[in-house]
């Protein structure tokens, strides 16, 4: 008798355990930090995993077609070949400029101006569009400062900078503004939860309107913009060879869109407009990289 309680002890305590244990290793409803990829991730009832916010994102979402929304970059992609590293700028406002124009293989320094598709082959100067025939993302790379893995990131369509540009609803109506950030001209985006009482934005929605329609200090920048999911986008010019020139009168960004022949097509702001345009696949244009976020 004795002996059959003992074995109905063991049986329950290990099932006990069992069933503990079983508790212990279950995906909790919540965020869970994801060390693979150094962010935490939101996990949803059942074990569908979220997407997870990669080291270097500005987590806001915008969204870039009506079923998806992303994270932008914290700031324009930057290479440097003498080392083969790549980085996001440290802020949203950096870029490189004129020194662009020293683009080589053996550059010791940063450039940030690239040749359509050269995820593969950032420093290619050719000035003849059929060099350029495949697109190669520069988000298959491992950026240094944005989570240090392959296919972490991606570069839009030009149907998706067109969304963000015209078509997304806002809670607040606003898309985008003109404006000098720091004595930069360039472009902030909106994230779709913007409230216009963060700050006051003179000529939103405006391709039309100059860069000082909009005079953003510093401090109002990083206290009442950034911190609520402002996207600024620099008017940093564009490449042609070694020449370097538009710094500060356009800003122009690539898709990883073509139009079927020897162009492709960028997202692009200057005095008077804000849309795309479809030019030669050798211009170097700057490159803000997203990650979906769902």
């Amino acid at each position: 008798m004795k002996t059959k309680k003992i074995i109905l002890v063991a049986s329950l305590v290990l099932m006990a355990c069992i069933v503990s244990c079983k508790k212990d290793h279950e995906i909790p409803t919540g965020k869970v930090f994801n060390s693979e990829l150094g962010g935490n991730t939101i996990v949803p009832s059942g074990d569908t995993i979220a997407p997870v916010l990669p080291e270097g994102g500005l987590p806001y979402l915008f969204s870039v077609s009506a079923s998806q929304r992303v994270w932008f970059s914290q700031g324009n992609l930057q290479y440097k070949a003498s080392t083969n590293t790549w980085r996001f700028a440290t802020n949203q406002n950096d870029f490189i400029g004129e020194t662009n124009g020293n683009i080589s293989p053996t550059y010791s320094d940063w450039i940030d101006l690239f040749g359509w598709g050269t995820g593969n082959e950032p420093t290619k100067v050719s000035t003849a569009n059929n060099d350029y025939s495949t697109f190669n993302d520069w988000g298959n790379n491992k950026i240094s400062n944005g989570g240090n893995k392959e296919n972490l990131w991606r570069t839009l369509a030009i149907s998706e900078w067109m969304y963000v540009f015209n078509s997304r609803s806002t809670i607040s109506g606003i898309r985008y503004a003109k404006a000098q950030v720091n004595d930069e001209n360039g472009l902030i985006l909106l994230p779709d939860d913007w409230d216009s009482n963060y700050y006051t934005l003179n000529s939103v929605n405006d391709g039309e309107a100059s860069f000082n329609s909009n005079l953003v200090s510093v401090d109002d920048w990083e206290h009442s913009l950034e911190s609520h999911g402002a996207v600024f986008l620099p008017a940093a010019g564009n490449r042609e060879g070694t020449t370097v020139d538009g710094i500060g009168r356009s800003g122009n960004y690539w898709s990883n869109s073509d139009n079927g022949f020897t162009y492709a097509i960028y997202a692009s702001f200057g005095g008077l407009h804000v849309g795309e345009i479809i030019e030669s696949r050798c211009y170097g244009r700057s490159v803000r990289l997203v990650c979906d976020a769902e």
